[in-house]
């Protein structure tokens, strides 16, 4: 038996890299999965995003490991999109059990004063908006359920503030202050809240720095490697288990030993 047998979990950006290794690692933990990512072009955002392609290749894989799953192209800044996902889950599982508000993008590497204004809302929209947007489609079926666990994906940069990075840092920063109030809020259930904050992985978001911007974040990692898409996965598969039922409103690094507090 797996250690999440009989829940679901709500894995946001989960077509590719981060997410989808969140997916299998619960799936292959007993869980049902729900996942979500975007699949087409932000408007303005100049690289790639997931594809409809990178979302189905999820499924099979999920499928692979004999659980169901529900996915669907959705936008994490739009909470009416988000809500009619949540109802799917329910109509398809009953229950949603564990959230994992992973999707984001980085953004533009850029001096705060150059940074282009509806850039600057574009990530804070997606990043900040979005997990909020996530959380609230989800607590009041975990409340009612009295049982609950999510997990928020910031970074070590919201500790610590990357150079030419504002936007995600002021973002990510948002996501640690938001996790830290719902913790509290929702402390009276058997619900945990808390949040993880990542170096620097080899995924897709990286396709939207810099060389330089890749070089800054390699060289602050004393371990002097990136981190491994399986070792958040790891992290996470035990926050959200029934194992985690104190702590809530904490923030857990994965940072290789970059961060100091």
């Amino acid at each position: 038996m797996g250690k999440l047998d009989g829940k679901v979990a709500l894995i946001t950006g989960g077509a590719r890299g981060q997410g989808r290794s969140h997916a299998l690692r619960l799936a292959g933990e007993g869980a049902d999965i729900v996942t979500v990512d975007i699949c087409r072009q932000i408007a303005s955002v100049p690289y790639p995003m997931a594809s409809s392609e990178d979302l189905a290749e999820t499924v099979r894989e999920v499928e692979a490991l004999d659980r169901r799953i529900v996915a669907r192209e959705a936008d994490v800044r739009d909470s009416s999109a988000l809500a009619d996902v949540v109802a799917q889950g329910l109509a398809e599982f009953g229950h949603i059990d564990i959230l994992v508000a992973n999707a984001g993008i980085s953004g533009r590497n850029d001096t705060l004063w150059q940074y282009p204004v509806d850039e600057w809302k574009q990530v804070i929209d997606v990043n900040l908006n979005g997990t909020f947007h996530c959380c609230r489609a989800v607590v009041p079926g975990m409340i009612e359920q009295n049982y609950g666990r999510i997990v928020t994906v910031a970074s070590i940069a919201g500790k610590e503030g990357n150079p030419k990075a504002a936007a995600y840092s002021a973002s990510k920063a948002g996501v640690i202050a938001l996790t830290k109030s719902l913790g509290k809020e929702l402390a009276e259930y058997d619900i945990s809240v808390n949040c993880i904050t990542p170096a620097a992985a080899k995924t897709a978001i990286l396709e939207q720095c810099t060389p330089a911007h890749i070089d800054y974040m390699l060289s602050k990692i004393p371990r002097n490697r990136f981190l491994l898409v399986d070792e958040v996965a790891a992290m996470v598969a035990w926050l959200v288990s029934s194992e985690n039922s104190f702590t809530t409103g904490a923030v857990f690094d994965l940072s290789g030993g970059r961060a100091t507090y």
